[in-house]
């Protein structure tokens, strides 16, 4: 039987677990409030000696055959399987999941590392075309060097691994900033696992530390090569500015806030399209960054749609713990719920009409539904990121578009249609990275590109997409045969 971990409340660095310099942090459980741990943060003195070491390490390690890399994302693969259940409890336990919300973020994080060992075999470079006789000219892809990887609290594992299983495939080192309220998720049990799978020391570290002092030391570091980031969008605003005014100047891969919506539309299968919001929009408390912030209906079925969703949203599960079917799980912190309050308040003073609600249990909301919301309402200005579902009237097909893109974000998007034509022409005018036809907005795939426009980011993650993010491009030329230089004008003719 596999014995549980038991480091996870400290720090990772440099290939050895040891207590962090900084300020304390204390790891909370967002079903009790109760305390899980207290652990001390990374200094701006640990933050180098990590990019040290993962710089020293990536050498090598970025010398491997692609056979190596390929074998230990693998094995990393097998120990998210055969740790599951202790994976499961921790994502339980420290951000507040249901069971439910654990088994799909393994299963998405464990499908990461699997598609991560072809990506050895992915990287490719070439040869260019040249105009001058007897000259080669290649283009070579190599590994990036080291990559900042801040990870973020809602889906910490998936959003970690998104990051973390690439960079690692392709020859990089990383160093790791978990969110404060994912210390373990989204940070050491990686740390743990990568140990387990035999992982040169020193290739990964892990931080955990405030944004202000691990975040900031670690982005403006000379070391990293790209800074990847899932978040906010002002956060990820700032994020942005500092690689460029770092010593370094480095790529970002972003990934920030969204406005999603879901379109209906007239001729959409109703019940088809009812079961997919309720899921696209309450799943794990709405706190997903491209969860259906708000829903579009047009004017002939918003009714019929209304009625149904509330329905059905009754029916959902809230606040049971060991249930396998609960729905509806705590918001991670005081600090998120009375952001999310806060914003309920102020959608009924601005005449948003609630059609389903209910009194709070701790940390754990009931699902609420609003009709009748104002273009300008704050729950569709804002992102929620909270079980709060505005349901938006359209005139017709025309004003459900220019709802849909009424927003500065762009993340993800989906759209209902039995006209998949219809729904298709539709899709292409949405201002969104991603757009689902007859399907939710929470969808990610190992192969597919990730990412948004507008203010929800900059970069692409998966597959080939993250090849391009955690490598570089040399253009190296051979000159096989001697060629004659111009040194006057005539010369060129």
């Amino acid at each position: 039987m596999t014995q549980p971990y038991e480091t996870l409340d400290r720090l990772f660095l440099a290939g050895e677990w040891t207590a962090g310099e900084g300020d304390e942090m204390t790891n909370l459980c967002p079903w009790d409030e109760s305390t899980i741990f207290t652990v001390k943060g990374a200094s701006e003195a640990q933050v180098d000696a990590a990019c040290r070491a993962a710089a020293e390490a990536q050498a090598e390690w970025g010398a491997t055959p692609p056979a190596a890399r390929a074998e230990a994302m693998q094995k990393i693969a097998g120990i998210l399987e055969a740790r599951k259940d202790e994976v499961a409890q921790w994502i339980v336990r420290e951000v507040g999941g249901t069971r439910l919300k654990a088994a799909l973020e393994l299963q998405l994080a464990t499908a990461v590392a699997k598609s991560a060992a072809a990506l050895p075999y992915m990287v490719e470079g070439s040869i260019l075309p040249e105009d001058i006789p007897g000259k080669e000219s290649r283009a070579y892809r190599q590994p990036a060097g080291v990559v900042a990887l801040i990870s973020p609290w809602n889906f910490p594992l998936q959003l970690t691994a998104r990051t973390l299983f690439p960079a690692l495939a392709v020859g990089n080192g990383v160093v790791v900033k978990p969110a404060s309220d994912s210390i373990v998720t989204g940070g050491t049990i990686f740390a743990a696992i990568c140990q387990e799978a035999g992982l040169p020391n020193g290739l990964v570290s892990v931080l955990p530390g405030g944004g202000s002092t691990v975040g900031e030391a670690l982005v403006s570091h000379p070391i990293p090569a790209v800074v990847s980031f899932t978040g906010s969008t002002p956060v990820g605003r700032g994020v942005g500015k500092a690689a460029l005014d770092s010593k370094r100047i480095k790529p970002v891969e972003l990934e920030l806030g969204g406005n999603s919506p879901i379109v209906v539309l007239d001729d959409a299968d109703l019940d088809r399209a009812i079961e997919a919001s309720v899921w696209g929009k309450f799943m794990h408390q709405g706190q997903i960054c491209m969860i259906a912030n708000r829903i579009v209906v047009e004017d002939a079925i918003y009714d019929r749609f209304v009625e149904g969703f509330v329905e059905r949203v009754r029916q959902l599960p809230v606040g049971k713990r060991e249930d396998p079917a609960c729905f509806i799980g705590p918001i991670v912190n005081r600090d998120q719920f009375d952001k999310v309050t806060d914003l309920i308040a102020k959608a009924k003073e601005e005449g948003a009409k609630l059609a389903l609600g209910g009194d709070a249990d701790g940390l754990v909301l009931p699902p609420h539904v609003f009709t009748n919301v104002p273009e300008d309402s704050c729950l569709v200005t804002e992102e929620i990121f909270g079980p709060v579902a505005p349901i938006q009237r359209a005139r017709d097909e025309k004003h459900a578009l220019e709802l849909a893109n009424a927003t500065g974000y762009g993340l993800s998007s989906a759209v209902f249609s039995a006209d998949e034509g219809r729904a298709l022409a539709f899709a292409k005018r949405v201002e969104a990275g991603m757009t689902h036809i007859n399907d939710q907005t929470v969808n990610d795939s190992a192969f597919a590109p990730f990412g948004g426009v507008k203010n929800s980011g900059i970069g692409r993650f998966n597959g080939r997409w993250a090849i391009d993010a955690f490598t570089t491009t040399r253009w190296i030329s051979v000159q096989h045969d001697p060629r004659p230089y111009p040194f006057s004008a005539d010369d060129l003719g």
